[in-house]
């Protein structure tokens, strides 16, 4: 489906990618978090760590919008190595 859209496939896993790092900092998923809740079960509230993930997950959700945007990003190393 992907070539009969136009579509690069390295580009769309690399969307993909960065897709499931978000899933990994928010909720109902958000692994590294209860992960971290898991060894500081005590000295941190779950609700403090979500608060301190915030900027990782903007950084996350920029990065997206900057790769949708700038496709090239992803696809020079691919392109070096494959070819067109």
């Amino acid at each position: 489906m992907l070539e009969l859209f136009g579509i690069n496939p390295y580009f769309f896993a690399m969307l993909i990618a960065l897709n499931l790092q978000t899933s990994f900092l928010t909720p109902p998923m958000a692994m590294s978090a209860y992960y971290l809740k898991g060894v500081q079960k005590r000295n941190v509230e779950l609700i403090e760590i979500f608060k301190g993930i915030m900027p990782f997950l903007l950084i996350v959700i920029l990065s997206m919008v900057i790769l949708y945007n700038f496709p090239g990003l992803a696809l020079w190393l691919p392109e070096k190595f494959f070819g067109n």
